[in-house]
């Protein structure tokens, strides 16, 4: 018999929002933190019927259980988008107000007004709906969980993609984190076209 873990209590918290406001849409992002690459997000409106087994903050789920929670929950959406913002409008903006960007994104692309937008963290982006800010989100909200496997999966195949093009950086190992090994291939091959020049201004200037 194949074992389930259900994290009720994230389905459970959104069911009790949806009282209020029907249709929900759950934010979150990947990438702020790496010195390459762009940042993503996903926006994702799931419903009361909706339960997925494993889900939950996508860090504390294996990289194989989040490709096939990926799977599952792009079946099972009443709607998604996943966005990004580049790495030139990183360095153009900040990182803050990229991730803003590419939460904007995401719930635009939706095709579904959500009535409350429950975003990771503690900022908010302009949005055309109400939203609220969820610190932990992804470990207290299935739609922001849901998100967060999109987003987290989204840019590691992006990653993986870069170190097809950029394969002296290892680009697929350290998905752009500031690693050791990360510096050390830096250090020897200098900053590419997709580093973020703003986080590495020492190496750059």
């Amino acid at each position: 018999m194949a074992r389930i873990i259900l994290h009720q209590e994230l389905f459970d918290h959104d069911t009790e929002l949806r009282r209020e406001y029907p249709v929900i849409c759950g934010v979150d992002e990947a990438g702020r933190g790496p010195l390459a690459g762009d940042v993503y997000t996903a926006a994702v409106i799931l419903n009361d019927n909706t339960l997925i087994n494993y889900l939950n903050d996508s860090k504390k789920i294996s990289e194989k259980r989040r490709e096939l929670l990926y799977d599952e929950i792009i079946e099972k959406a009443d709607a998604y988008c996943i966005a990004t913002a580049s790495v030139q409008e990183i360095d153009e903006m900040n990182i803050l107000q990229a991730t803003m960007l590419a939460m904007k994104r995401a719930v635009k692309g939706l095709g579904i007004k959500p009535d409350l937008a429950l975003i990771d963290g503690n900022r908010l982006p302009e949005l055309d709906c109400e939203s609220r800010y969820v610190i932990h989100g992804d470990a207290i909200s299935a739609s922001i969980a849901a998100a967060s496997v999109l987003a987290k999966v989204s840019r590691d195949r992006y990653m993986r993609s870069l170190d097809e093009k950029y394969p002296q950086y290892c680009f697929s190992q350290h998905k752009g984190y500031g690693t050791k090994l990360h510096y050390e291939k830096l250090a020897e091959y200098g900053i590419s076209d997709v580093h973020r020049k703003t986080f590495l201004k020492k190496l750059y200037d």
